[in-house]
């Protein structure tokens, strides 16, 4: 059975900056869990993300590895600065690394002047970990935290006050 999350935001920015705050790991690592991520923006391009120092020191401390890097996959389309189709795969959870790829889409839409819709889809069939994962929890501070939801929110956060939702 076919399962797909959507989760949509709207932000005061440019779609420019957007995809920028998405693809450049100088500005993914600042927002949302904090981890840079790297593109190969071409078809059949590499993706990956690897963890942050908090969470080698939690894995650490609650005595289990930390892979790295904790997210890979493909790029299936890069059409700056609108569409970003890639393949996705948690590596950091056993259950979700065991439910292998699963298919994310960022969509960047002019919704009013100077206001982009964003949106994130994430087709999550036969990925019930998965699935659960990015959906998030009601607290964003508990294990595993706001999901797509925490994500997009701490972008348009950062984007538009410069401060991420922690600091403000």
């Amino acid at each position: 059975m076919s399962e797909t999350k959507v989760f949509r935001i709207w932000i005061r920015s440019t779609p420019e900056k957007i995809w920028q705050a998405i693809t450049d790991p100088e500005w993914n690592a600042r927002y949302g869990y904090a981890t840079p991520q790297f593109f190969e923006l071409k078809k059949g391009g590499k993706y990956h993300s690897n963890a942050n120092q908090g969470m080698k020191d939690y894995a650490k401390a609650n005595g289990f590895e930390m892979p790295d890097p904790i997210l890979d996959g493909e790029v299936l389309e890069a059409e700056a600065p609108r569409r970003l189709v890639q393949s996705w795969r948690m590596l950091m959870d056993p259950n979700t690394a065991a439910e292998g790829f699963t298919t994310l889409t960022y969509e960047i839409e002019d919704s009013a002047p100077g206001v982009c819709r964003v949106t994130i889809t994430h087709d999550v069939t036969n990925a019930p970990a998965v699935s659960t994962m990015v959906s998030g929890t009601t607290d964003a501070t508990a294990e595993g935290g706001g999901g797509w939801a925490w994500v997009l929110s701490d972008l348009k956060s950062l984007l538009e006050t410069g401060k991420v939702l922690a600091d403000a």
